[in-house]
């Protein structure tokens, strides 16, 4: 479904972060193909590209010396090193999209969450932080994936408690014990983002015209 922008507001910078395995991939699918007006940002990554993967799609893969580059001309909102290789959100398409009043999906850790937010475009960021229902299951679910060996869960579950530390710097916290009734309280999340005063561009224009009318009216 393309993107719809909506001229009359804001766009967000919409954050969902996660330990591995607890649905922030499942919800972050399900948020884009229910919702016309986000758009996913597409991160720069140095890792090699994966079977399957396309380039400018799933990720924007170039090399480390481009990857710095990028990053010491400002041309990044937010990059970070993990495991071994570097992530990172190009400035440009985000600017963009928020312009024209689209809102911009990321999946990025409690890191580019705050460079998010120290941003020139901090004042856009919404950041939701999904908690799994317990370790035991969250193991479970990497288990149940079957894409990493032994070794690679460990460090994924190693990596996981360092990143629960950090939920108390999300605007909003949700378990996701139920898929379905996490992906409803991230869809009143945005519904009431949207309506804040600041992201509502028409509102200058709305009283500006109401009180236009009450000087026609009544002097």
């Amino acid at each position: 479904m393309p993107a719809t922008p909506d001229p009359e507001r804001q766009g967000l910078l919409f954050v969902l972060s996660s330990p591995s395995g607890a649905g922030k991939s499942t919800l972050s699918r399900r948020l884009l193909a229910g919702d016309a007006s986000f758009v996913l940002s597409i991160s720069a990554t140095t890792r090699p590209m994966r079977p399957g993967e396309i380039d400018g799609k799933d990720y924007h893969f170039v090399d480390l010396a481009r990857f710095r580059a990028m990053a010491e001309a400002g041309g990044m909102l937010e990059h970070a090193r993990v495991f071994d290789h570097h992530y990172g959100t190009p400035r440009a398409p985000v600017e963009a999209a928020i312009a024209a009043g689209r809102d911009v999906l990321f999946d990025v850790d409690w890191q580019g969450t705050q460079q998010l937010r120290d941003s020139a475009l901090g004042f856009a960021v919404v950041s939701v932080f999904i908690l799994p229902p317990s370790i035991a299951e969250l193991e479970r679910r990497l288990r149940h994936r079957g894409q990493d060996d032994d070794a690679v869960i460990a460090r994924r579950m190693a990596k996981s408690q360092a990143e629960i530390s950090h939920w108390a710097e999300y605007d909003y916290v949700l378990i996701n014990d139920d898929l379905d009734l996490c992906y409803s309280q991230i869809e009143t999340i945005v519904a009431a983002e949207r309506l804040r005063r600041p992201r509502q561009r028409a509102l200058v224009g709305h009283i500006d015209s109401l009180n236009r009318e009450f000087q026609e009216l009544f002097g």
